[in-house]
This record gives structure tokens, sequence and C-alpha cells, in this order.
């Protein structure tokens, strides 16, 4: 790797609430199509087309592990680059695993490494890979970079950063020292900061050579470094992931990067970049971003609006529809219904914590759950049954299983199932159904070249997920 190579980093951890019901726990927003047809996660790789830079890393939840792993394969772009976190510990662990690993891979040099969330819009691409060049400089002589936005309004949802004498840089390229970070201020404040022309957004975004970062984390935040370096030194790479040792990092303290080392350090530099960013915090904020009809509204799927101005209509499936309303956020998944007022969405967080409380599973999971061979879909349930699509991709297969409390028919409507039921094989073609009786040993393939479709109708005195015994596994899940 030459040295001033970019080692391009994605944090593609969290699972925020403000975009419910099409985020989820188990399915966030860096894994949802809010703009385009691809993926907030698949469109920040992307981004990076045009800069001279390695293959990214992704830092991502255990839990998340399959999501990424397919959303990468889908830009063939999944090269043994992800660092599973056991669980969430802020950005200063994070970035700390992806330096460590940077530096394990690149030994004879110390690589720069560009750090972005998965969750950013970014509308002008161009704008911000030249940012990125003109930041290269700085990071290359030793300074910790940060990308600070250039606010076009004044915003009390980010923080700022405080710009301060200018750092000299190479041709036209343009760099302050970081004077300040200030926490999200008041809508007076925030509209001081920006008459001043002094305040940056906080993008969350840096770039900095690996071994500068550790450096300074060893300086102000020894005991974060020490936990991670405990937790790289038994990495297990598995598949496409790479998993540290869950307990050396559970043991980890909890820090934001600004926090552990940015608001810290003499060498922060900001570079201001000015390219139509949005972390895209609500439903209002995916409005303001998205393209509007003469009306100011915003359709996604199938939807036919009367007498609307102003509104954000989102339908996962059904048709929706609204007549003389404006201002309001409709969000329909299969699942769930959100009807809010434009200018309310900040507390949609709060419906996600009734929901928590009252112990459903709505803010936890989809009613279509996606695998690494495939994805389910629970069309139904009721006392002792449940029913299920389940689709497998070309070549996959779930796991050898079997289930102490419910037995399972299984009809195939599209597609070839290879079904073995204690030792013994079938081939399944359309219209053909098979049962699997309690206790017996089984598993599902797809041989064919078409994704196979089926319906599972599950029968029983328990039905969850968890009534599974798993013996054998082609993705580490045994």
């Amino acid at each position: 790797m030459n040295k001033n190579t970019l080692y391009p980093v994605v944090m593609a951890g969290g699972s925020g609430s403000r975009l419910w019901p099409l985020s989820r726990v188990l399915y966030p927003k860096q894994f949802l199509c809010l703009k385009g047809e691809l993926t907030m996660l698949q469109t920040t790789v992307n981004r990076l087309n045009g800069v001279d830079c390695e293959s990214p890393v992704v830092i991502c939840n255990e839990q998340h592990r399959f999501i990424v792993a397919e959303q990468l394969r889908q830009l063939n772009k999944l090269t043994e680059n992800i660092i599973l976190e056991p669980a969430g510990r802020n950005t200063a662990p994070a970035i700390a695993l992806a330096a460590l690993a940077a530096k394990r891979s690149s030994p004879d040099c110390d690589p720069l490494m560009l750090v972005l969330a998965a969750d950013h819009v970014i509308q002008q691409e161009e704008a911000f890979r030249e940012a990125v060049r003109a930041a290269i400089p700085y990071a290359d002589s030793g300074k910790l970079v940060t990308f600070g936005i250039v606010p076009d309004l004044p915003e009390t949802g980010y923080g700022y950063i405080r710009r301060g004498n200018v750092t000299p840089g190479e041709g036209d390229s343009l760099a302050f020292n970081v004077a300040q970070f200030v926490e999200k201020p008041n809508m007076e404040t925030a509209q001081a900061y920006v008459a001043s022309g002094e305040y940056y957004w906080n993008s969350g975004m840096f770039l900095f050579r690996a071994g500068r970062y550790l450096e300074e984390l060893q300086k102000y935040r020894p005991d974060i470094l020490e936990a991670c370096e405990r937790a790289m030194a038994t990495v297990d790479p598995d598949l496409d992931f790479i998993r540290v040792d869950e307990a050396a990092f559970l043991a980890c303290p909890e820090e934001s990067v600004d926090y552990a080392v940015m608001e810290k350090t003499a060498d922060a530099v900001v570079v201001p970049m000015n390219a139509g960013w949005s972390d895209v915090g609500s439903w209002s904020s995916l409005w303001e971003i998205s393209a509007q009809s003469p009306e100011g509204n915003v359709h996604h799927g199938d939807v036919i609006s009367h007498k609307t101005e102003n509104s954000y209509v989102y339908a996962e499936s059904g048709l929706v529809t609204t007549v003389g309303v404006k201002d309001l956020v409709v969000v329909q998944t299969k699942d769930a219904v959100l009807i809010a007022d434009r200018n309310a969405v900040q507390d949609v967080k709060k419906v996600v914590e009734q929901i928590k409380a009252d112990g459903r599973h709505e803010h936890h999971i989809h009613r279509e759950v996606y695998r690494p061979w495939g994805k389910y879909d629970s069309i139904d349930e009721g006392d002792r049954y449940q029913v299920k699509r389940i689709t497998v991709k070309p070549g996959e297969g779930l796991s050898v299983q079997m289930h102490h409390h419910r037995a399972e028919h299984w009809v195939v409507v599209a597609g070839t199932a290879k079904v073995t039921i204690d030792n013994v094989e079938t081939l399944l073609g359309e219209n053909e159904s098979i049962y699997i009786p309690l206790g017996a040993t089984h598993c599902l393939e797809n041989p064919g070249k078409i994704p196979l479709d089926l319906i599972e109708v599950r029968s029983g005195s328990y039905l969850e997920e968890d009534d599974i015994v798993r013996f054998e596994d082609r993705y580490g899940r045994v």
C-alpha cells in the first residue's frame, strides 16, 4: 500500500429510532434505501469511486453482519473487510479497532484512514471528494482532520466546530486550526453561529494517519487503547468477518472520538466541506433533501394524494392515500403505520420508547427478516400456528437443524427445493410439498439457478425463532 493511499473506514453501527417504523434495531437506517436504488451504506461506499483508496473496511454490530456482507457483495466490495463489534462502544473504540487493523495489514507504512459514517446523505459527491483530496496533505503531516460542513441555516440538531487560524497547506487547500467543539445550540445561538461565518456543522467524518490517532488515544485515553489492543490480539477470521475478542471489547469504556481525542489534541484541523450534507436525523430532514412535487410532497411507493401539501408519504406495501392534509409524515410498513406532524417528528422516539415499555416487538424487527441465505416474511399467525413466506437465494441453504416444539409443512411456490429429513434427500418442484415432523433433523437448500420461494406453515406449542438446535451451518452460526 502506498503511504498516501486512503484506507476508508465506514462506521455502520447504531440502531437509531428516529426513522421508525422503517428503521428498526435489527435493520437500522444505514441499511435502508431512502434515496435512489442503493442503501445508505452502499451509497457511502460508492461515494469513494474516483478517490484513490483501498476497499473500505466496515465496522458493524455482530447482529447486522449478514446484512452488511450482502450489501457489500452486491457492490463487489466484499473482501473479508467487516470488523464485528460484540456491542456498541461509540466511535473512539470503533476507530481504534480499525486503526489497529490498518497497521496490521500495512506494517511497512502508517496508512491514512478516512473515517465515514454509513448513514449520511451527500448530494454533491464531487465536492466531497475534493474536500477529501484537500485534507490529505494535512493528515500526511500528522494533523487530525475533521470535516466541517458549511452551514446553510441555523440548525439546532447538530454540534458545531469553531474555526481558529488558517493552517498553511499546499496549493489551494484550505484548513483551519480547531478552536472549539460546541454542543447542539438553541436557535438563538445557532443563528449567531451561522451569522459569524466562523462555525461549521460537525460532520463526524475524519482523516488521519492510523498511527497518529493511536498516539493521541494513548495520550488521552490509554484505557480505551489498551482494551482495543487486547480485543485485536486474538482476532478470529470467520468467512468475510473479523471477530475481535468479546470479553476484552466489552470491558472497553464507551466514548466518542470527539470527547476522547479531537477535543483534547493540539493537532486538530477542520477542512470545510460544502457538499449538500445531511445526517438524515428525522423524517422532516429526509423530506427536505428529497425531490418535491409542485405541491411540496414527497412520495415513495404506491401513493395517491389529493389536496395534499408539504407532506412525506412512504408506502412499503399496499396503496396509501391522503386527502386534504398538509405538513404530515405518513410512513406505512407491513406491520406498522406512523402519522405525524412534520414539525413534531423529533418525538417519534417517544413512540418507540412506549413500544419497548409495552413489551412489543415492532421497534426491534420487521415483519420481513433478512438472513444470509435469503429472507422470510411472517404472513400470518394465530394460536399454535404461524405462516411464513421463505425465499432462499440460488446455491444457498439453511442450517441442519431440529425443533423441540413445532412441526412444519413446506409448499414450494417457485424454484426447486432440496430437502433432507433424517438423512433422506428429496427434490421438490413447484406445487409440491413436504412435512417435517417435530424432532426431525432437517435442512433446506436451493440447488437451482433462480430463487426458491416456499410457504412454511408451523404448528405446535411454541413457535418462536429460538426453538432451534443447529447441528451444521455454512454461515458459522452453530
